[in-house]
């Protein structure tokens, strides 16, 4: 299984760099077709690496002050998440990747989540690296979350390969619609 998606991975990145060229607004698209999630609290957002999907433009369309982003503390760990205000600086976590600081850790209610391929039953593909699965684990241990994939439309296989470990998502976002999983 582990074979396989590292090819598929492989073919998954190269398509999802296609489809950011063909489709720069995706992240505002995406963000117009949400519908929010009533009584939810605090929302993870992300800093979008390479192709990713931004979900910048979703900011707007959540209470202020609720956005918090994650946050790597180890290359092997579970994210933590740590409230981000529009402006404020970012630093690299131990991924590089731009994240907060100074904040404490807060539980999101919900997270968007980035890909590189998802399916109709709620299967999520990520970077291989594991971060999201160990993060959404760990926090569904704790408190009920809604997890939400953004992704671009041509993202969609079929099915996604799972294992045990694997956290499935409840939603997906793209940029021509919204689907909640049963």
């Amino acid at each position: 299984m582990t074979s396989d998606k590292t090819a598929l991975r492989a073919q998954l990145r190269s398509l999802r760099r296609k489809l950011a060229a063909e489709a720069p607004d995706a992240g505002q698209r995406a963000a117009a077709l949400w519908p929010g999630r009533p009584g939810a609290g605090t929302f993870a957002l992300y800093h979008p690496a390479g192709s990713e999907i931004d979900p910048t433009p979703l900011r707007a369309r959540v209470p202020a002050g609720s956005v918090c982003l994650p946050v790597a503390q180890s290359r092997q760990g579970a994210l933590i998440f740590r409230r981000h205000m529009t402006g404020e600086a970012l630093v690299p976590d131990a991924l590089g990747i731009p994240a907060p600081d100074v904040n404490a850790a807060v539980l999101p209610d919900v997270v968007f989540a980035p890909l590189l391929a998802f399916d109709r039953r709620g299967g999520r593909l990520g970077q291989g690296g594991g971060h999201y699965d160990r993060t959404l684990a760990n926090l569904r241990r704790m408190k009920a979350i809604f997890v939400i994939g953004l992704a671009y439309a041509g993202q969609e296989r079929p099915e996604i390969p799972m294992e045990p470990h694997d956290q499935r998502l409840d939603a997906i976002l793209t940029e021509t619609e919204y689907v909640e999983f049963g």
